[in-house]
């Protein structure tokens, strides 16, 4: 597992430096005006209030350019999509990115039910070995801030129904776009239970 993580992180690394030059040219004030048509279903300046769709604001600059051209390629097929970024460039994408990045993240609430909570906290802090479930945290951070140059998107104060959705999407083969497939194989070994109660802990993570 520990080698998984660390051949990830090099190849993640390598792909943040490619980016570089794209992420030092994006402009937020462009993004700004691009993202006008997102604040439909992300809000006003990235706070979603509805749980289908996921707060943008305070996510990593480089994981959402990336979501960005991904669901434009169609390597990620998102329904509620459809459409809507056909006509972005790529920097397009980056300013977006650039926009939502700077905006402060929504900070959430954990349910504070202990066996759900305690179970969320191992979860993502610890992983099971178990299980062979990696922590979290060794990718997303221990306050779920994610790591812009390795593309590790953030996670904290998002939807518990959004990241429990995600998460099985990545266990179905629904969702292909994570790399090497980290994200399905760590998926596809937790169980309903787990995905609940670590979605819980991260909605509460700033």
């Amino acid at each position: 597992m520990r080698k998984l993580l660390a051949s990830l992180a090099i190849t993640l690394g390598a792909v943040g430096v490619a980016h570089a030059d794209l992420e030092a040219d994006a402009d937020a004030a462009a993004g700004r005006e691009k993202a006008q048509s997102c604040a439909a279903c992300h809000g006003q300046n990235g706070i979603s209030s509805a749980p289908s769709f996921p707060h943008l604001a305070g996510q990593q600059t480089t994981y959402l350019a990336k979501q960005i051209i991904d669901i434009r390629d169609g390597n990620r097929v998102v329904p509620e999509m459809a459409g809507q970024v056909d006509d972005f460039s790529d920097q397009d994408a980056w300013d977006v990115a650039a926009y939502f990045s700077e905006q402060d993240a929504n900070v959430g609430q954990a349910d504070p039910a202990e066996e759900a909570l305690m179970r969320g906290q191992e979860l993502y802090r610890a992983g099971d070995m178990a299980k062979g479930i990696p922590a979290c945290a060794a990718c997303h951070g221990p306050t779920g801030a994610g790591i812009n140059t390795a593309v590790y998107p953030a996670l904290s104060g998002q939807f518990p129904q959004y990241v429990v959705a995600s998460l099985q999407k990545f266990a179905a083969g629904e969702r292909t776009n994570d790399p090497n497939g980290m994200m399905g194989d760590i998926a596809a070994k937790m169980s309903d239970t787990d995905m609940q109660a670590v979605a819980n802990y991260i909605s509460g993570l700033h």
